[in-house]
């Protein structure tokens, strides 16, 4: 049988900004029989997602995150359809999902590493298993459980950085439905600011590109800043920092304007800011949703109930073709998605 991979090319070094050029496509072969326990699977859906850049160095700066190997096919988030089964708990048309599925076409995997999927959960839309009924919909949810100390009725305000990316999208909403009682959300287009407030219920955005992001905050956050999902880091964090309140807290998700400099994780934050936040017992632990997978299952169908209700909207910047998941990584490191990048590998 003829796949396609996309494989892992060269390397960037620690310093570096990732393009398509880092990846290759090849035409291969795979077995035409299965063994005891595995499954043949034609891949449907990839994910491209920022923590990848971490898997492009030796060094990921996580114990839980292996790099990329050179000339070995990459990994992620996939979904997928069942062709063939010699597993006893999936059949052929069981759709299934993995976070380590290989960019190919198709897949020889085992089966026991699979999760089947219930498609009716995310009405049919299977790629919402990537977002927002995946690993990214249970880090916003999770994050805000656990580091957010959300409180309905404590009129807290909200602010998430990459908001319109496919964590911070989910985050300001979840934010809202578990209680707070103004989101605020910073984009890098009017484009992604209007679709925030005009889809998502945010109540503001500020494009921190265009104007002073410091004194936007002042206006639109008078109370100050109770809670913070960051998924930048950077001088964007540092503005918001400087306007939270006392004993208020950060989520930190991700710190995407750093995962292309050689800095340990989580980045450390100017002695100013720092000092910000020791004076004022702002919270800022590094969270990591896998270390509260006991939870997962619950959470999930939350996600999903949410999700059937309308109360969680789901944007997706969907490429079509193996073949340009390169580009698709590269511009998402970019900015250039709207919510979770996916990329359509099969019909």
């Amino acid at each position: 049988l003829i796949i396609y991979l996309f494989y892992f090319k060269i390397t960037l070094g620690k310093n570096g900004v990732p393009v398509a050029e880092n990846f290759r496509l090849e035409q291969s072969t795979i077995a035409d029989t299965l063994q005891t326990g595995q499954v043949r699977v034609k891949t449907l859906y990839l994910s491209v997602d920022p923590y990848m850049r971490c898997r492009m160095n030796e060094d990921t700066g996580s114990d839980y995150l292996q790099p990329w190997q050179l000339s070995e096919v990459a990994d992620g988030g996939g979904v997928g359809v069942v062709e063939e089964s010699k597993h006893d708990n999936l059949a052929e048309g069981d759709f299934v999902t993995s976070f380590t599925w290989p960019w190919q076409t198709v897949a020889i995997l085992d089966g026991s590493l699979l999760q089947k999927l219930v498609p009716q959960l995310v009405n049919g839309r299977l790629s919402y298993f990537l977002g927002a009924a995946g690993i990214t919909g249970l880090t916003a949810l999770l994050g805000i459980r656990e580091k957010g100390h959300v409180a309905v009725g404590a009129n807290q305000t909200m602010v998430v950085s990459g908001a319109a990316g496919a964590c911070g999208s989910l985050a300001g909403q979840i934010g809202r439905l578990e209680g707070c009682s103004r989101v605020v959300g910073i984009a890098g287009t009017d484009e992604k600011c209007s679709i925030l407030v005009q889809e998502m219920g945010f109540d503001a955005a500020i494009n921190y590109k265009k104007g002073d992001v410091a004194k936007h905050l002042r206006e639109l956050c008078p109370g100050g800043v109770d809670v913070y999902f960051d998924n930048v880091g950077g001088d964007i964090s540092d503005t918001v920092v400087s306007q939270m309140n006392q004993n208020s807290h950060i989520i930190l998700c991700g710190q995407i304007s750093q995962y292309n400099k050689d800095v340990p994780y989580p980045p450390p934050l100017p002695r100013d800011i720092e000092k910000i936040q020791k004076e004022r017992n702002i919270t800022r632990e590094r969270f990591l949703v896998l270390n509260y997978m006991d939870k997962q299952e619950a959470s999930v169908l939350q996600l999903c109930q949410w999700i059937q209700e309308g109360k969680l909207k789901v944007r997706e910047t969907v490429v079509e073709g193996l073949a340009n998941i390169g580009a698709a990584f590269q511009s998402m490191m970019n900015g250039g998605n709207i919510g979770k990048q996916i990329v359509l590998v099969s019909k």
